[in-house]
């Protein structure tokens, strides 16, 4: 199974892609995750990356792609994979269709969740941040046992500025933008299914899951 997950940001790609990853014995691949993996271990892509970043620049899709089609063949790989927020324009659609076919695999599926745009905020305005060990919590789903502190460090939270109410329409308006060829992209080749990620994450899964005649147990 070898999905792409898009989605507005807040719309659960992640989460999704983690769930279903455990379940169906296939690696969730991110690119933010891969970026700080490639970093970490200080290997040739990551410190070019790192160079783009230093300098305030996006990574270029073509490095992006290299990493991608690194980690795509790796043996853990070969049964499948999730792709989650990427590709995230038509250029990088077509970079990843060509990463596909030298590696001669072929996507499942695009899985576009939809979320209503006051949902997006509810879910992103709410987020707070430990500055000090990057956890993540939510005001109403997921509040620390103490409000406004870390439960593991005792850091005082922080709301980020990307997670302000305007700052966040900004951001939707944005990948609106982006997206729109890329999902017209994917509805010509027939690979687009539109889940409604609004409905909690259990709910949301079934749907996935549905869409292929899996489940959990299969």
């Amino acid at each position: 199974m070898r999905l792409v997950f898009l989605g507005p940001p807040g719309a659960g790609k992640g989460t999704q892609a983690h769930v279903l990853s455990e379940e169906w014995g296939v690696p969730h691949l991110s690119t933010g995750d891969l970026l700080r993996e490639e970093r970490r271990q200080g290997t040739k892509l990551g410190k070019q990356a790192q160079d783009f970043m230093d300098r305030g620049e996006l990574v270029p899709d073509q490095l992006i792609i290299e990493m991608m089609a690194e980690r795509c063949r790796k043996p853990d790989c070969q049964k499948g994979y999730l792709l989650d927020g990427f590709p995230r324009t038509l250029s990088q659609a077509e970079a990843l269709d060509k990463m596909l076919k030298q590696l001669g695999h072929e996507l499942d599926a695009v899985i576009d969740l939809a979320v209503p745009e006051p949902e997006i905020i509810r879910r992103l305005s709410g987020r707070r941040v430990c500055p000090s060990c990057l956890r993540i919590y939510h005001q109403e789903t997921m509040p620390p046992r103490v409000e406004g502190t870390c439960d593991d460090c005792g850091a005082k939270l922080v709301q980020r500025e990307d997670d302000q109410p305007e700052v966040i329409r900004t951001r939707l308006r944005a990948y609106e933008s982006q997206t729109a060829p890329l999902i017209a992209y994917y509805q010509e080749r027939n690979l687009l299914h539109t889940v409604d990620g609004s409905i909690g994450v259990e709910h949301t899964r079934r749907q996935i899951q549905a869409q292929f005649g899996l489940s959990a147990s299969q």
